[in-house]
């Protein structure tokens, strides 16, 4: 894949002000050479608690609806694949699904994945307005690199990175909405380092900022060295990824063959919440 573009951005709670903005910086990653542009979470609009689940519902749309049709169009147009963020319709009354469209150079569609675990942690409850996915998606495949797609608070949840990468991912992108709090920072920090270094991979998170958000997107290579972090101001950073430093980690770090899962089965079959 070479060079990937991370977005860092303030959406607003207007949707053609967040499209417009997406359509510029997919122009800007074509121009400094990438090959893909990541964006954050809740890219096509800011939800502020006093939203109803209601009025969510209202601002949704299917993934051939017209903000990822136009997205498709920017993708093709600038031969640039596209990582979105879209709030999805849902069968479920005044739900909507938190999803990740994945988009390939030629504006087709590659990929959808449906954020699994809701926030329903420190106080916030995204069950309220989402309705969670229930499957991972497939991966998608781009000369050497194999891309897994999380979302958020998915990062706190091992199995699911671990998952994706037995099914050959070797890079994973997370797009974030990072909740500002006590120790925050640090806890997405934490997190992305521990999933990439655990499965020798690269971890990239695009990640919003402002509004009640942390910003600090990163990128992470599988050592766990962060080859990027925005703090807090908007805008798109590059950086190339080396995949045969994939296979060079795992061959030194052989974490992914040295797994004892005949024990590990043997005790999930009888696991109980603590």
């Amino acid at each position: 894949m070479g060079k990937v573009a991370v977005a860092q951005i303030k959406s607003s709670t207007v949707k053609k002000e967040n499209l417009d903005a997406a359509l510029g910086l997919i122009n800007e990653a074509k121009i400094k050479g990438a090959g893909l542009i990541a964006f954050p979470e809740f890219l096509m609009a800011y939800s502020p608690a006093n939203q109803s689940a209601e009025e969510l519902s209202d601002l949704a749309e299917s993934v051939d609806g017209p903000f990822i049709t136009s997205l498709r169009e920017a993708a093709k147009a600038a031969g640039v694949g596209v990582v979105a963020t879209i709030y999805e319709n849902c069968p479920v009354p005044n739900r909507v699904y938190d999803s990740a469209v994945w988009i390939n150079g030629a504006g087709d569609l590659a990929s959808v994945y449906r954020k699994l675990h809701l926030y329903d942690a420190f106080g916030f409850r995204e069950s309220d307005k989402f309705h969670p996915g229930d499957d991972i998606a497939p991966l998608v495949h781009s000369d050497e690199s194999h891309f897994g797609m999380m979302i958020c608070y998915d990062l706190r949840f091992p199995e699911l990175a671990r998952l994706l990468t037995l099914r050959g991912a070797n890079v994973i992108v997370a797009p974030s909405g990072w909740v500002q709090g006590d120790l925050k920072v640090e806890h997405w920090q934490t997190m992305i380092k521990a999933r990439a270094l655990e499965n020798g991979c690269y971890l990239v998170a695009p990640a919003q900022v402002g509004n009640i958000y942390i910003g600090h997107s990163m990128v992470v290579d599988p050592l766990g060295r962060t080859l990027m972090d925005l703090d807090e101001k908007e805008g798109l950073a590059i950086v190339d990824l080396d995949l045969n430093l994939v296979q060079e980690t795992r061959e030194k770090l052989p974490l992914l063959k040295n797994r004892r899962i005949d024990v590990y089965a043997r005790h999930a079959q009888n696991a109980k919440l603590p």
